[in-house]
């Protein structure tokens, strides 16, 4: 990373948010659930699937949480409706998580029955170390009740998530891994690139091995081209498995994988509360750190 580039990723905070939001757009379908089916459907287009996720996070009162769990069942009414092929991605704490639990699992569970009634699908988002272990709780819990129509997500970065797999093995989840992106202590988690590479690697093979449905969420090229290999070399069914990227990011190598055949989902975020994810993303790709520069100078 340059060194023009590290400091724009650092003035973040400084920057107008106007500014972040003209260059978030590429990351972003926009602020409605219109914007969403339509990003959607242009994706359809060139063969590959979606998640959407309506953003926000940490809700702090009932009535928010509530508010946005109705707007993530209006994204299953519009995949209904528009007979869309995507799935709803959710974070917990959109629902209440930080409120109370039982309160948190009514409004997942009343998504999961929805999407079940329709034919679809919810995965549960994992966020910050502290809600891991709670998530992985509430996942197993919806499994326990007869839903199987809900996937969760691991962490390669974390120490734990070794053991947590060969947990999720066992119930035979649905499972997306992600190197994570939370800023996490060194002790509970792997700091060093190379680390969190060979930890990704040898999850993957957890996962495909014990024949987990698995969701190779990644810009990596050295864990996507491990992820050809190895599922070539296993001969392993491509329905057993699909790549995953985010909406806006490396669209080259994107249509590349899909070109080769192989199944890719995008991740689709919507909604006023862009603002928290937009500068994630932005600090997770400092090389893009340029479209800041060229926005606060001409504001395009």
């Amino acid at each position: 990373m340059s060194v023009l580039n590290s400091l724009i990723v650092r003035s973040l905070p400084l920057v107008p948010k106007p500014v972040v939001k003209t260059v978030a757009k590429r990351y972003i379908a926009g602020d409605t659930l219109k914007d969403a089916v339509h990003t959607v459907q242009q994706l359809a287009r060139i063969g590959a699937t979606s998640t959407v996720d309506v953003l926000g996070e940490f809700v702090s009162s009932r009535e928010r949480a509530e508010h946005e769990c109705a707007a993530s069942d209006a994204v299953l009414e519009a995949f209904h409706t528009y007979n869309l092929n995507a799935y709803l991605s959710v974070k917990l704490t959109s629902l209440g998580f930080d409120i109370d639990d039982e309160f948190c699992y009514k409004n997942i569970l009343a998504l999961v029955t929805k999407a079940h009634e329709y034919g679809l699908f919810v995965r549960l988002d994992m966020e910050n170390s502290p809600y891991t272990t709670r998530t992985l709780d509430l996942y197993k819990k919806l499994r326990s009740n007869g839903f199987d129509n809900v996937g969760v997500v691991i962490q390669a970065y974390l120490h734990r998530s070794e053991e947590d797999i060969r947990s999720l093995v066992r119930l035979n989840a649905d499972v997306r891994l992600c190197k994570g992106i939370y800023v996490e202590d060194a002790s509970i988690a792997f700091k060093d690139r190379g680390e969190v590479q060979r930890n990704y690697k040898k999850l993957l093979r957890m996962l495909l091995d014990g024949g987990c449905s698995t969701h190779i969420a990644t810009h990596d090229d050295v864990l996507i081209d491990d992820a050809q290999e190895y599922t070539g070399a296993q001969n392993i069914d491509k329905q057993q498995y699909e790549f995953q990227m985010l909406l806006g990011v490396r669209e080259e190598r994107r249509n590349d994988i899909i070109s080769d055949g192989y199944r890719m989902r995008i991740y689709v975020p919507f909604g006023e509360d862009w603002y928290g994810y937009s500068v994630r993303r932005l600090k997770e790709n400092p090389q893009i750190a340029g479209y800041v520069l060229k926005a606060l100078l001409t504001g395009e």
